[in-house]
């Protein structure tokens, strides 16, 4: 699992697996989700993260679990 923010692109990328992408769904304004070849979500990506959150909050990511 891989966590990428593109501040270039203003984008930040969640990748749950390397599976290959065969289809990609906006399923709501800015969220979009990629699926493999079994439908299943590998990737999820939140477009125009800067209007979300402030960039300098990501540099802080936080991982937990339970």
């Amino acid at each position: 699992m891989r966590l990428k923010v593109d501040k270039e692109n203003d984008t930040l990328y969640l990748r749950l697996d390397e599976e290959k992408i065969v289809e990609s769904e906006e399923i709501q304004p800015g969220i979009v989700l990629d699926f493999n070849t079994d439908g299943k979500v590998v990737g999820v990506e939140f477009l125009n993260i800067s209007q979300r959150v402030a960039i300098k909050d990501l540099s802080n990511f936080q991982y937990e679990t339970a």
